[in-house]
């Protein structure tokens, strides 16, 4: 496939460009100089997360001194200010606060800030020592009012993150943007394995920290802080609000309620040690809000336009089945457990929302790879998962719980649930998907939803995989998946970059886009493709300009 040239950007966006790199220019000034002094510095940036009408969560992490490393346990506790503005000068205060950063908490501190105006642009920083140091300041924005007809939402969506498989120049592109709402990041947002223990060949562009895999508390926690030294993972959290969710690779590859396949008990401890660690971790390093029972399953609102359902398909699920067993049929398992199913059917049918989007970290539609010619099936049973011989099904995915997914497609026929958009990461490529009904004679039964699959930002894909250069085998088999799965409209097996899903009252599009070399810190970006689904119709259909 050739990429085209990204299209110019629009009025709004160059005239915030200005603001843009003022977010992104200052983010380890105030932090550089208090640590020379040896003081407290914020090493790790600033972030915001989950906008709600009247407020947002913002996060920091604090350094109080130069042995209060994360993961150490060692450093005082310390007094922390934070400050909401109307203006990036902060001259017009909006809401403040103060809290403490413990050892405890890994000197990450969080601020749940309530009464503030719906879809409006604030800026946030912090501050230590008595206000003599200050974190870099970041930008942040409300969602709109209950009820209220917003004109738009527009959210950049991204997933699958490995730090040792490239640079993040996805984040960077986003970063830049003025004309987002939020970024939705659906899971992967790192990675467990050790240096070297999930690339292929020689591909690690920069080794993991700490090397050896993550199994204890204070593992994750500097894998966690590593990620965010990141300067274009920090320039995305400080430009955006990120709303995030969580998949396997933040715990241990193919995680599931009872264990994973990348955790030997006994040897790597008990896996329900290891998963609170993770949670831990996750809950102290990332601005998002947890439930009383440990989980990211919740939903937001953005106006009367959009809801946002946000899944959690790794706390509740059953063990993965063997493929060719029988058991993906088994009405006993479950990806999403009783609970949560029974939540998110009754929160798309109560919905009076335009649109119901749902985050969902694993791919919903059906699809079987047994058409992909033999010497492409073997690289893509390795990077998904599938069987090398015999039944190609991704049993990780939701073909691997059919009755779930046939309990909520069905749900959303009977109760003539209009207009779900499943937003989806985890397989390192890009589709476009109608949701049907039955598979097995779709175009001909009906779609009840569709379905966005973002890309990686650098995990792995078929030409990583292959060691060739993008688009020059991957063609056969992204054809052959379509010709055996007619409702699958689109799939890039290649591409490394990210999604902008532009909603309005008419339509929901999802503009693909892609990094040039993600071995590249200067990596460039450009539109690849867009597919929209029109108010009421449950299918999509390929558009010929990204949204401007």
């Amino acid at each position: 496939m050739t990429r085209q040239l990204a299209p110019a950007p629009s009025r709004r966006t160059v005239v915030k460009a200005a603001a843009a790199t003022a977010v992104a220019a200052p983010v380890l000034a105030g932090a550089a100089t208090a640590r020379a002094a040896g003081g407290p510095a914020f090493l790790h940036g600033v972030a915001s997360g989950d906008p709600l009408p009247d407020g947002v969560l913002l996060w920091t992490r604090v350094t109080p001194s130069p042995d209060a490393v994360p993961g150490s346990g060692l450093g005082a506790d310390t007094p922390v200010r934070w400050e909401v503005a109307e203006d990036q000068a902060f001259s017009r205060i909006a809401a403040s606060g103060t809290t403490t950063a413990r050892a405890a908490s890994d000197h990450t501190v969080k601020a749940d800030v309530r009464g503030l105006r719906p879809a409006t642009a604030y800026w946030f920083r912090f501050s230590a020592a008595a206000g003599q140091v200050l974190s870099p300041a970041g930008r942040t924005r409300t969602a709109p009012a209950a009820g209220a007809a917003a004109p738009n939402i527009r959210f950049g969506v991204v997933s699958c993150a490995n730090w040792e498989a490239g640079w993040f120049s996805a984040y960077r592109h986003l970063a830049a943007r003025t004309d987002l709402d939020a970024v939705l990041h659906l899971g992967d947002y790192l990675y467990e394995y050790a240096s070297a223990g999930y690339a292929h060949g020689d591909t690690v562009v920069r080794p993991h920290a700490p090397l050896h895999e993550i199994l204890t508390l204070a593992d994750y926690r500097v894998r966690h802080a590593a990620y965010k030294t990141d300067a274009d993972l920090r320039a995305l959290h400080a430009a955006h609000p990120v709303i995030a969710i969580w998949d396997d690779h933040e715990f241990a590859n193919d995680a599931w309620s009872g264990g994973a396949e990348n955790h030997t008990p006994g040897a790597e401890g008990a896996w329900a040690d290891r998963i609170a660690a993770a949670k831990q971790a996750y809950f102290e390093w990332m601005p998002v809000r947890a439930s009383t029972e440990g989980t990211v399953y919740r939903r937001l609102s953005f106006g009367g336009l959009a809801e946002l359902h946000l899944l959690d398909l790794r706390s509740f699920r059953s063990a993965q089945a063997s493929v060719g067993s029988g058991a993906v049929d088994d009405p006993e398992r479950s990806i999403t457990g009783r609970a949560q199913l029974d939540w998110l059917k009754a929160g798309l049918a109560g919905s009076g929302a335009t649109w119901k989007l749902v985050g969902t970290s694993v791919m919903i539609s059906p699809v079987a790879f047994g058409s992909v010619p033999a010497d492409l099936l073997a690289p893509l049973a390795g990077l998904l998962g599938l069987p090398a011989e015999g039944l190609a099904v991704n049993t990780d995915q939701w073909d691997g719980y059919t009755d779930d997914r046939k309990e909520l497609i069905g749900h959303l026929r009977d109760r003539s649930v209009a207009n779900t958009v499943f937003l989806t990461g985890d397989i390192h490529m890009a589709w476009a998907n109608d949701v049907p009904v039955k598979a097995a004679t779709y175009p001909l039964s009906a779609s009840a939803a569709t379905e966005f699959v973002v890309t990686s930002v650098t995990s792995d894909n078929l030409d990583d995989t292959l060691g060739v250069a993008p688009h020059t085998v991957s063609l056969v088999a992204a054809a052959a998946v379509q010709a055996a799965n007619r409702h699958v409209k689109w799939v890039d097996m290649d591409g490394h970059g990210y999604g902008v899903l532009d909603v309005t009252a008419e339509r929901a599009q999802m503009d693909y886009y892609a990094v040039s070399d993600k071995t590249r810190p200067d990596a460039t970006s450009s539109w690849v493709r867009s597919y929209r689904t029109l108010n009421g119709t449950q299918r999509v259909e390929r558009v010929t300009a990204p949204v401007r």
